[in-house]
């Protein structure tokens, strides 16, 4: 989730700035994606933004199905992660993975209407919409767009959520990584997650807990729009 008001703190929701190379525009995915639930069917899926429980309130452009589409190798990455957590008795569950442009564009949209606030107390009660770009909620250009990464949690052995101290896209200085609100259970909670993502070759940011790009994905300089749907996937 980052636009075109504040570029340069315009990192994290959406990912990282990018070089300035226009988005893909097709309807198909290049060869190299997959659907995770074809590579890891293990990790649970609850793909925000193809419903209406998101920030902005609404299913997000260019979310046809609720999936988990990735580049092959960073699908294939996680599903380590999920073998090493399963030691623990820990399992996972994805809120986003590869996202098209066009929501990014949505949530652009969204992010210039003031009066579109209908989700502020459960999403960003503290931090003024205006804000959100400068404090690094928001970017134009969005990492999730390159197929490398992930919005994630913990799961427990029966299959509910793991208490991170904040719920996924909750847009506020909680949800910093080392932020000092959470309790000491909740901090170990992210804490376990972050060495699982990295052990395994994801980097995480500043801003959010849930978000990690993987270091060795394959189109690090491409930014695509294909659907999110099984069908845009060559093959299928």
């Amino acid at each position: 989730m980052t636009a075109v008001l504040a570029t340069g703190a315009l990192a994290a929701l959406a990912g990282s700035v990018a070089p300035a190379r226009a988005p893909e525009e097709t309807e198909r995915a290049p060869a190299g994606f997959v659907a995770l639930r074809e590579v890891a069917p293990g990790i649970e899926q609850d793909i925000r933004y193809a419903g209406d429980h998101n920030f902005v309130g609404e299913r997000i452009d260019g979310y046809e199905e609720p999936e988990c589409l990735l580049a092959e190798e960073s699908a294939r990455a996680l599903t380590r992660v999920e073998r090493d957590l399963a030691r623990d008795g820990l399992g996972l569950r994805v809120f986003d993975c590869y996202r098209p442009q066009r929501a990014v564009d949505h949530f652009l949209r969204w992010a210039e209407d003031p009066g579109a606030t209908e989700e502020r107390e459960e999403f960003y009660p503290r931090v003024p919409k205006d804000r959100l770009f400068d404090e690094g909620y928001l970017a134009e250009r969005s990492g999730h767009s390159r197929g490398g990464t992930v919005d994630l949690t913990l799961v427990d052995d029966e299959g509910r959520a793991v208490d991170m101290g904040t719920g996924f896209d909750f847009f506020d200085p909680a949800s910093h990584p080392g932020s000092p609100e959470p309790d000491a259970e909740q901090r170990r909670a992210r804490e376990r997650l972050r060495s699982a993502m990295a052990a395994r070759g994801f980097t995480p940011i500043d801003t959010e807990w849930w978000h990690f790009t993987h270091d060795e994905e394959p189109f690090p300089d491409r930014h695509f729009d294909f659907p999110v749907e099984r069908a845009a996937l060559r093959g299928e």
